[in-house]
């Protein structure tokens, strides 16, 4: 702050994460983005939550202070698939764990509130972005109300928050209120008919509608808290009005009761234009970790990035598992050309650059440049998926923008490789259209290996997953091996499954490992699945149903049966041979002992 020249803050944020100042990190990009609006910004970085001492250390902010668990929500940093304490920490300097407290947005807002009562309290990241309103808890095993309520904060910013959090800062320097900001959510009391929510009720489309003040317009309120705690259908309800208004040209604000109060979520932001999307990115980050972390060996999580380049963001693949989505929306904002290539030569321009540009990529490699005639003023489709159960006509993946690209990238001086390792959406790639652009990549960027997910081999499964059929990736596995023998090229194809999932019984994950050996693939990418908040996954294994068709769902909800799945699906492991003895005796099939363990008989079992 001395050498700045400034008096005091106006702006303080808290993370999570270790400091790390790279358009990767959250915290980062946010206080790059208030800083080049004029604002003065520091930031906390893994303060002691035992006390105030360190939420102290840079005073009082004359705006507020911004709160975000970090990259991650802290649930899943802090905790396997089977609630295990993890042993390491990638955002945390050398790894230590235990330097992120549980449920770290709502600890850290609470020890700000006791520091400084009267300052206001901005939420952000993907925790608070995720638990906006009642939402399933998988650590604790229940619903639990809005992260806002909880976290005692004014304001939660939900989505990608550059734009939001300019707009909130530049309203409180005003003396403006924070009502209607979108895609931000507040709290209101309850009775209020301007800018909050009315006590009149009619039915309609199966929920609630409320008429509001003309700050809102047509508000919808979906059950309360009190309603999803204690009713499952109630609960898939809400997911199902919450999941109808995603979209930023077509969502409704919504309001959900919690006792005398509500919470209002306003509409999506709009996607961040390429214009904007460069400025964000191209903001003097120094690129590296704090200075003080260097003795502990820095932050491991930082070495996967340090020279990677972030082309786009947004996902229209809508996983059910996955929160991208729900985050960053469906619509893709790619960043212009030129606007990489500058960043790509101010990374050949470092001292520890020594040629190799790591990654290029976004939430799905292959979408970069990808565009669709209603994602600029009329939005996504609300009557089918982007991606499944076959790619839309409408989405042009922009493969051209994307080999233009690379190629200049290649060809710039100092750079001897340009590598995406960023996971691949298969399905797209099987179009012969696309055939080109996937030589190239073999041909030109790719370390040794790609990167897909197929997630499972059973329809059924896959289509609560909302994944593509498993014949595309055969397909696919195909087309790939048969390119790379063609380049001369040994190159792998790194395939992701996730174990125990909704809708995968014992039987399903027996198939899968059946279909695998046939193709002789033997998984190390096994992600057991992890309930999130807010996700369709989440919510079917909370409720045991579709929230869209009513349908009963099989979720398997103990961890001897999780492991058994696991154990299944990677049966070449010694470990898991006591786990796959015990599924083949459940599932009267010990007959099948020799051909998942060569050298094994039936009656081993």
């Amino acid at each position: 702050m001395k050498e700045r020249g400034w008096d005091g803050l106006d702006v303080v944020l808290v993370t999570g994460d270790a400091y790390v100042d790279h358009p990767s990190y959250g915290a980062a990009v946010i206080g790059r983005v208030l800083e080049a609006a004029g604002f003065c910004v520091g930031i906390i970085a893994q303060p002691d939550f035992r006390s105030t001492r360190d939420f102290r250390r840079l005073g009082r902010p004359r705006l507020f202070f911004g709160v975000t668990s970090g990259n991650m929500d802290s649930m899943v940093a802090n905790y396997t698939a089977h609630k295990r304490q993890r042993l390491s920490d990638d955002y945390s300097p050398g790894g230590r764990p235990g330097l992120r407290p549980d449920h770290a947005a709502v600890v850290y807002a609470n020890r700000v509130r006791e520091a400084y009562k009267d300052v206001p309290i901005v939420l952000g990241g993907i925790e608070a972005s995720l638990r906006r309103l009642a939402h399933y808890d998988w650590w604790k095993n229940e619903v639990r109300r809005s992260i806002l309520l909880d976290s005692r904060a004014d304001i939660l910013v939900y989505g990608m928050g550059e734009a939001q959090v300019v707009e909130i800062a530049r309203r409180l320097a005003a003396g403006e209120t924070l009502q209607g900001i979108r895609g931000t959510a507040v709290v209101t009391a309850a009775g209020r008919t301007t800018s909050q929510v009315s006590s009149r009720r009619s039915q309609v489309a199966g929920h609630r509608s409320q008429e509001t003040g003309t700050d809102l317009g047509p508000v919808l309120e979906i059950p309360s808290y009190e309603e999803v705690k204690g009713d499952s259908d109630k609960f898939n309800e809400a997911f199902r009005v919450i999941a109808e208004n995603q979209d930023p040209f077509t969502g409704r604000t919504l309001a959900q009761g919690h006792a005398n109060r509500y919470v209002v979520q306003y509409p999506p932001a709009l996607p961040t234009g390429t214009k904007d999307l460069d400025a964000v990115y191209e903001l003097p980050y120094a690129r590296g970790w704090h200075p003080s972390y260097g003795r502990e060996g820095g932050v491991p999580g930082f070495e996967t990035v340090r020279f990677s380049i972030i082309s786009h963001r947004g996902c229209p693949g809508e996983c059910s598992f996955c929160g991208l989505s729900l985050h960053q929306g469906r619509i893709v904002s790619s960043r212009s050309e030129s606007s990489i290539l500058k960043e790509a030569g101010a990374l050949t321009r470092r001292k520890d650059f020594r040629g190799t540009i790591t990654d290029v990529g976004g939430p799905t490699a292959n979408l970069y440049g990808a565009v669709c005639g209603r994602w600029q003023g009329k939005g996504t489709c609300d009557t089918r998926h982007c991606l499944t159960p076959t790619p839309c006509r409408n989405l042009k993946p922009g493969y051209e923008k994307g080999l233009s690209l690379y190629g200049k990238l290649r060809a710039l001086p100092g750079v001897k490789h340009v590598f995406i390792e960023s996971g691949f959406r298969h399905d797209l790639l099987v179009d012969p259209k696309a055939r080109g652009y996937l030589e190239t990549i073999c041909r030109n960027h790719l370390s040794g290996r790609m990167k897909v997910a197929p997630e499972h081999s059973c329809g059924g499964v896959l289509d609560i997953m909302n994944k593509p059929s498993f014949s595309v990736y055969e397909q696919f596995s195909a087309l790939y091996r048969s390119i790379c023998r063609k380049l001369g090229k040994d190159q792998h194809l790194v395939s992701y499954f996730i174990s125990a999932h909704p809708g995968c019984t014992l039987e399903d994950s027996l198939s899968l490992a059946l279909k695998l050996g046939e193709l002789g693939i033997h998984p190390e990418q096994i992600q057991d699945f992890m309930p999130l908040p807010m996700t369709l996954s989440g919510t079917i294994y909370h409720t045991g149903k579709d929230p869209f068709t009513g349908k009963e769902v099989y979720v398997p909800r103990t961890f001897r049966e999780r492991k058994m799945h696991r154990a299944l699906i990677q049966h070449k492991n010694p470990k898991n041979t006591p786990l796959v003895r015990e599924a083949l005796r459940l599932l009267k099939k010990q007959h099948l002992l020799p051909k998942l363990m060569p050298g094994k008989k039936g009656k081993d079992l």
